[in-house]
């Protein structure tokens, strides 16, 4: 196992983190397959990837991650605490919510955690999280007072990211991106402000859907040039945790263009790397509405669908009637938008959603 500084934080992690969400008791839709080990089980599992150097393991609230976070817990008793360093979130934006969870996670982990993210920071409530009284400044205060190590901002959202990386309030960013999804990571290397922050990079197998299509040594190879500290793995099982762990794999490079010829053998892909520069004038959410189209041919089709359908209907009318049309003007990609966005419309009216 490889490790990376993270940012200015003095700590050294393993180049790839354990995500916990397959390892808890319950149904999530976004994941390709439904693990839910036992408890002891998931320790297993955590002990196999802490024997192959993983160090940091990366949970959520219950109310977002199921028993992951109790699980995690078992295992950071049964290990040198020292040796790793857990990384915990919750969705909440206020500093009297994140204060309050931040104590009932470490009397669930039995153990402060080592950073502690805003968990799901979003263009809606990034100015109360930001803000006097909000979630960061109360993060900053449980640093303080020794309650947690670290503070982290995450988010889907470069706007978000990029704010965060300029705030000196924030040690650690968390971030989603992959071989497919590269925009924001392009975006990211380019801008120093984010040099000075750990950056903790997630859904590297976009939810395990690429799995099919590229192998596990494709997935982090291809993700291996970009400066992040730690690229979190979902792992479930122990022959998921054997593929990701059990040998270190050399540095690749796919150009965009690659990708999609792969994917095109399957599905005629919509060829956005949700870089985010498509802000719409009419507040639509164009490159979510891309990833999902993605999504719903890689292999979730009824939790895409779902998503997609979310103001879809007004999303098309405003499309094909704006006249402003700075969406197509600013895509990097030369997409054409509209024609995109009818695409969308007509596989949504077709499995009779609309």
């Amino acid at each position: 196992m490889r490790y990376r500084e993270l940012g200015k934080t003095g700590l050294r992690v393993s180049e790839l983190g354990f995500g916990t969400i397959p390892i808890l008791k319950g149904s999530v839709p976004v994941l390709p397959e439904y693990f839910n080990p036992d408890t002891e089980t998931a320790v297993a599992i955590l002990r196999k990837a802490y024997e192959h150097g993983c160090n940091l393991y990366d949970t959520a609230i219950l109310e977002e991650y199921g028993d992951a976070e109790e699980k995690l817990g078992v295992f950071a008793e049964r290990v040198d605490r020292k040796s790793i360093i857990i990384s915990d979130k919750a969705r909440f934006y206020s500093g009297a919510e994140i204060y309050r969870e931040v104590l009932r996670s470490s009397e669930i982990l039995g153990t402060r955690p080592d950073i502690y993210f805003v968990h799901q920071v979003d263009e809606d409530n990034v100015d109360e999280v930001f803000g006097k009284y909000g979630a960061l400044d109360a993060l900053y205060d449980l640093k303080r007072e020794g309650r947690i190590g670290y503070t982290g901002i995450a988010s889907h959202y470069y706007s978000v990211l990029l704010r965060a990386a300029m705030d000196p309030r924030v040690d650690v960013l968390q971030g989603s991106g992959n071989i497919l999804e590269r925009g924001m990571l392009d975006r990211i290397r380019k801008e120093d402000a984010f040099r000075e922050k750990g950056f903790i990079l997630n859904k590297v197998y976009a939810a395990g859907l690429l799995t099919g299509f590229f192998s596990v040594a494709e997935l982090i190879g291809g993700i291996l040039e970009y400066p992040f500290s730690s690229a979190l793995l979902g792992i479930g099982t122990f022959e998921q945790e054997a593929a990701a762990f059990a040998e270190e794999y050399p540095e690749l490079h796919f150009t965009f263009e690659e990708v999609l010829e792969r994917l095109a053998g399957h599905f005629d892909p919509i060829a956005c790397d949700r870089c985010e520069r498509c802000v719409c004038p009419c507040g639509h959410e164009i490159h979510t509405a891309f990833r999902q189209f993605n999504y719903f041919h890689l292999g979730k089709e009824y939790w895409s669908l779902r998503k997609l359908n979310m103001d879809l209907r007004q999303t098309y009318e405003d499309c094909i009637s704006c006249i402003e049309q700075s969406c197509i003007r600013d895509c990097p990609r030369g997409l054409y938008i509209p024609g995109e966005v009818g695409r969308i419309y007509s596989l949504v009216r077709a499995y009779g959603e609309i």
